[in-house]
């Protein structure tokens, strides 16, 4: 019998999702971009696969924002959301651990919760999953010209699994997948947001057992994405099965794929040591504070301090931040999402303007070392580095940030190459556009 489908809230979305299966395992299912969690059951391979993972854990399915069953959305969520969806459901099913299973583009939010989240990951699975939309074999274009033309009609079987592209039924299934998952504006602005998504420089942040899947000539993903996750998360296990199929439910050998997500994920695996973190970094500091220390004189100054500190920390509070420490006139503080970090630090800006002062902001987000209540690393300096760059009330930001808050809502404006002292390389620098 199909389970329960249930609701979590994540902030005011409603994120269907449905429990199954009572192993001692706890395993997140992230799935691909067009889902209807009721829908799959219909398809006897399908349930069969889903089956599968229930004969040894208990298993979380969902809808992400505006598709299936969940809530619509007036914006397509971007990976900080997404992530939030992901944490609703596991903290509404009280999984306080799980491993994470993430196929196609719920690989993508299912790698970047890993990084940002270990202590909440036991491990992770990547199926067919890829880094960049770089990666994906029809360009944007023709996507959206078939969902504008033949959405509903499943004909995109050709392209996820082609090995049953002669099959009516499974056709149908799918061409129904297709119009319970969305509608076609929907999945065009869905198309439009995941082509923007780019974790490319923060895979090698991930300190979790990973197991990465990918069949060799999957007709929608290439190969290489696969080989690039496995290339560049570290420790990561590599398994190549060949096949033309994208989901992996389908294809002469998904019980192989089945059996090598089951022997890794029963196997006895290495507890995560959580020293190292992905995080998005936050610094601020005042812009002329010498001059305006002077001008004040100390206790003046120190009063003025005292507010600022204070409206920086119930601004953070607002956006979820995490304060690590002040910097004699500034503030040190870390978000789980890049985007919360670059909308409270716009806020930030707003706040402290009437107190007479101006600061400047700038993020990055990478890979810290957590040393007790302090952060370090190079992903702290970096973020150190470009808030250096910044005017008075001015956020700017790394291109790892602007790469990872696409779908965000977000516009920034290109300022171009930087050397940033005691960092290699050049670095591309962005401008919150308020």
């Amino acid at each position: 019998m199909q389970p329960d489908t249930r609701y979590a809230k994540s902030g005011d979305v409603h994120i269907a999702y449905q429990v199954f299966g009572e192993g001692p395992l706890n395993v997140v299912f992230a799935p691909p971009g067009f889902t209807n969690v009721e829908h799959w059951w219909d398809e006897p391979e399908v349930s069969r696969w889903l089956l599968r993972l229930a004969r040894y854990a208990r298993v979380v399915m969902f809808d992400k924002r505006g598709t299936g069953l969940s809530d619509r959305v007036a914006d397509y969520p971007g990976l900080d959301q997404r992530m939030d969806d992901l944490r609703a459901v596991t903290d509404a099913t009280g999984m306080q651990q799980a491993a994470l299973l993430g196929i196609s583009e719920g690989g993508t939010m299912s790698a970047l919760f890993a990084a940002t989240y270990p202590s909440r990951c036991r491990a992770l699975v990547l199926c067919n999953a890829y880094p960049a939309s770089t990666f994906a074999l029809s360009t944007l274009e023709h996507s959206l010209d078939y969902i504008e033309r033949d959405w509903g009609s499943g004909d995109s079987v050709a392209r996820f699994a082609p090995s049953r592209v002669n099959d009516c039924a499974f056709k149908r299934w799918w061409g129904k997948n297709e119009r319970v998952s969305n509608s076609p504006a929907g999945a065009a602005a869905y198309a439009r947001m995941n082509r923007l998504i780019d974790i490319s420089d923060i895979v090698s942040t991930i300190r979790v057992p990973t197991l990465v899947i990918h069949r060799t000539d999957d007709r929608n993903i290439s190969v290489e994405g696969g080989r690039f996750l496995a290339t560049h998360i570290p420790g990561a296990r590599y398994l190549e099965f060949p096949g033309v199929d994208h989901i992996p439910f389908v294809g002469d050998n998904a019980d192989d794929i089945a059996d090598a997500i089951e022997e890794f994920l029963t196997g006895s695996l290495a507890p995560v040591a959580v020293d190292r973190v992905l995080a998005t970094v936050l610094f601020t500091d005042i812009v002329g504070s010498t001059e305006k220390a002077a001008a004040l004189g100390d206790h003046r100054w120190h009063d003025l301090l005292d507010t600022h500190h204070t409206a920086i920390r119930r601004t953070l509070s607002r956006f979820r931040g995490h304060e690590i420490k002040t910097t004699g006139d500034g503030v040190l503080a870390t978000f789980d999402g890049p985007a919360r970090g670059v909308r409270c630090a716009c806020a930030i800006a707003d706040e402290i303007r009437p107190l007479g002062i101006e600061v400047r902001a700038g993020l990055h987000t990478g890979e810290c070392e957590v040393i007790g209540d302090d952060i370090g690393g190079i992903a702290v300096h970096i973020g150190a580095r470009v808030a250096a760059l910044a005017g008075a009330s001015e956020v700017l930001v790394s291109g790892t940030v602007k790469d990872l808050v696409a779908g965000s809502g977000l516009r920034f404006g290109d300022r171009g190459n930087h050397s940033l002292k005691g960092v290699p390389g050049d670095w591309r620098i962005f401008a919150v556009e308020r």
